[in-house]
């Protein structure tokens, strides 16, 4: 057997949504993947600070976070990248001018600045505890990183955001549009740098639409069978649902636990 560099997503892979826990045996063939030579990481779609807790507790020296922008190799962050400055600016200033409440990520963190209460009074409390700071004189061009932006857009307006396109979003909520990086694949190929691994090595381990961009064709690509089906199309294999041990028998299927 050859060294493996597998990338596990967190939310729906890792660990059962209902609990927000690991799966236990997941838990168990990360350890034996370790256990038998291979590199493994995490590869999520969270902020550092909100997936660093995960990785500690859960044993991962290795993750990709932030979307692809941030970079934790042997247990310390290398890289932790913003948004596209200009381009999130414009989406901004746009999202303003057409009546939306914003809420802008300076840092790596749970506070988000805006300049109104338009977003509360639109969409309400966002779905994740944040500290919300609220200044009539906040002016996004007076800092110079923006993290994470939320608009409180519902879905049937999306196409009045003519902008929303030039940065990463995802929808989780249906009273607002959440932009943060979507770079997994490159946050991935960054991490085998730091690793000495190669695309033809590497296994990705993913659950939902913001996985498809790490499903590249030069890996080995498994879906578990509670994704979304569009990620299982795109799929080398599709493996049992995670709660189901669908990552503990992809990896005895492959036999990935015997040791290099």
């Amino acid at each position: 057997m050859e060294k493996k560099y597998f990338f596990f997503d967190i939310d729906g892979t890792l660990t059962d949504r209902s609990t927000g826990q690991i799966v236990p045996s997941a838990a168990e063939a990360v350890r034996k993947l370790k256990e038998a030579g291979h590199f493994v990481s995490i590869a999520t779609g969270r902020a550092c600070y909100k997936a660093e807790r995960f990785r500690r507790e859960n044993g991962f020296e290795h993750m990709v976070c932030n979307g692809g922008h941030g970079i934790v190799f042997r247990g310390e962050l290398r890289e932790n990248r913003p948004l596209d400055y200009e381009k999130a600016l414009a989406v901004y200033r746009q999202a303003l001018e057409l009546g939306y409440g914003v809420y802008v990520a300076l840092d790596d963190s749970d506070k988000v600045y805006g300049s109104s209460f338009r977003f509360y009074d639109q969409a309400g409390m966002r779905k994740e505890p944040s500290v919300y700071i609220i200044d009539e004189k906040f002016d996004l061009a007076d800092h110079d990183a923006i993290y994470k932006m939320y608009v409180s857009i519902p879905e049937s307006e999306e196409e009045r955001l003519t902008l929303k396109d030039t940065v990463g979003h995802l929808r989780f909520e249906k009273e607002y549009l959440m932009f943060q990086p979507d770079a997994k694949l490159d946050g991935i190929l960054r991490m085998l740098d730091y690793a000495g691994g190669r695309p033809e090595d590497t296994v990705v381990f993913g659950d939902d639409y913001n996985d498809l961009v790490m499903f590249d064709r030069r890996f080995f690509c498994v879906a578990m069978g509670n994704g979304c089906d569009e990620l299982k199309k795109k799929a080398d294999y599709v493996a049992a649902a995670n709660v189901d041990d669908g990552i503990y028998k992809t990896c005895e299927e492959n036999g990935w636990f015997e040791p290099i």
